[in-house]
This record gives structure tokens, C-alpha cells and sequence, in this order.
């Protein structure tokens, strides 16, 4: 695919993102400005999606609005899924025991890609979407991932890499993280305090099905995470071996 291609889909996807930022009809005008793109360019790709279905005019205001379409073939996508919503049911119940937001991601090139959501009840909690990105060595899930690998290929990952920190609390010195991420290792379990989003605390686990290493997170805000960090990390743990065991073989 060519820079030119990869850009077009770009564009599709911040008008969509535009649509949920705003949510309510926009104008041609407000959607080249919200995407930051040449209204001509903009009238070609709301014209192909209007064509295709995927949006709809309204008369006055002179605005648009994307119709139903997405969702059903998001929908039909998901309903077909081979794992995550097999997964949700004892993703929620992981939620529901341990009172705080449940995360499952997989790391995808040198980031992690949440690819499901159970958030906490709680008024105060952790939230994220499915489809948010988040880096390797700061999140929780992301030391579980790099916990599965062998010991040299985690110190070849590390190898002439810069880590910038995400908050005051990253660790961002190579050896430091390593230790940090071995110690996890051995006790079962992988934390995070603070170090991705600031005041959030969170234990990841990791687990293996069809060749596939995924990774479970359970976060909240520090003030509750710091006296129920055991109880979450002996509940997430057990999740994922349960977890592994209802997929094995399959």
C-alpha cells in the first residue's frame, strides 16, 4: 500500500472520529476543518461514503451524519469474532469481583492494543476503549507481554532503545525495567503504579491461546488499587488460567 493510499484511510478514520468527538451533524466546512484536510479533498471522500452508504445529507441544517451502516457491519465483524467475545463473559466477571476496570490487550509491533473494555461501576475508575494504544514498557499489559518472552529476546527488545517517559513514575532505565519485569515473572504477576496514567495502578497477567500470547489487566485508581492490589492479582491470575484452560486445545 502506498503513502497516498494509507493517508486516505487516515482521513476516513478521523472523519468518523470527528462524527463521535462532535456528535451531531456537521457541515462539509467543519468537517475539513475538524480533520484538518482541503474542503475539495473532504467533498471527495464524504461523496464515496454518502455513495456507499455510510453517510447521509441532511437538508437544513446543510450537514451530514453517518447512518447505521457502520455499526451493522462492525457488528456482523464482531459476532464472527474467533476469541475476544468468547473471552468478554469472564472478562466481566474479573470486573465484577474485583470492583475495578478489566483489560485485554496484545501487543501489537512495539505497542499494546486494548481489544476489549469491562469498566468498573465505580463512579472514580479507570477508563479506555477497545482500539487504544498504549506503550510496551509502561503499561501493565505491556510487561506481561514483554514477562512471556525469553530472557534474551527481552534484553534484545531493549537494545538501543530510548524510553521517553509517559508520567513522573515510567521507569525509563533499560536494566531497571528488566529487573522489574523478571521479578513479575516470578511472582506470577506484572504492575504498573502510575507509571502509564498517572494515580492508576494496575497487575497484568498473561496467558497463550491458539499460539497467541494475550494479556489480562485489572486497573483503578491508586487510593483503592494499593490495598487490593493481592486480592486483584490472585483473581486476575486465576482468570487467566481458567482462561487458558476453556481454550486449550481449540
Amino acid at each position: 500500500m502506498t503513502a497516498l493510499n494509507v493517508t486516505a484511510v487516515e482521513r476516513v478514520i478521523d472523519i468518523f472520529e470527528a462524527f463521535q468527538a462532535s456528535q451531531r451533524p456537521l457541515s462539509l466546512t467543519d468537517l475539513a476543518e475538524a480533520v484538518n484536510i482541503p474542503k475539495s479533498t473532504c467533498h471527495a471522500i464524504v461523496a464515496t461514503l454518502t455513495a456507499r452508504g455510510y453517510l447521509y445529507s441532511l437538508a437544513r441544517p446543510r450537514a451530514l451524519y453517518p447512518t447505521k451502516r457502520l455499526y451493522d457491519v462492525a457488528r456482523a465483524i464482531l459476532d464472527k469474532d474467533p476469541f475476544v467475545e468468547r473471552i468478554t463473559p469472564m472478562l466481566e466477571r474479573l470486573r465484577d469481583t474485583s470492583r475495578e476496570t478489566v483489560i485485554l490487550g496484545k501487543r501489537q509491533g512495539d505497542s499494546v492494543v486494548y481489544l476489549q473494555v469491562a469498566e468498573s461501576a465505580n463512579a472514580i475508575r479507570y477508563s479506555a476503549r477497545p482500539g487504544d494504544i498504549k506503550p510496551l514498557y509502561s503499561s501493565s499489559i505491556g510487561k506481561a507481554l514483554l514477562g512471556a518472552l525469553k530472557e534474551p529476546e527481552l534484553r534484545a527488545w531493549f537494545e538501543g532503545r530510548t524510553l521517553a517517559p509517559v508520567t513522573s513514575a515510567t521507569i525509563t532505565e533499560p536494566e531497571s525495567l528488566i529487573a522489574d519485569i523478571l521479578k513479575s515473572r516470578r511472582a506470577g504477576f506484572f504492575q504498573t503504579r502510575g507509571e502509564n496514567v498517572s494515580d492508576v495502578w494496575a497487575v497484568a497477567a498473561f496467558f497463550t491461546v491458539n499460539h497467541e500470547t494475550l494479556a489480562v489487566a485489572v486497573a483503578g485508581p491508586r487510593h483503592r488499587m494499593e490495598a487490593s492490589l493481592a486480592e486483584c492479582a490472585q483473581l486476575l491470575v486465576a482468570t487467566c488460567s481458567f482462561v487458558s484452560r476453556q481454550f486449550q486445545g481449540k
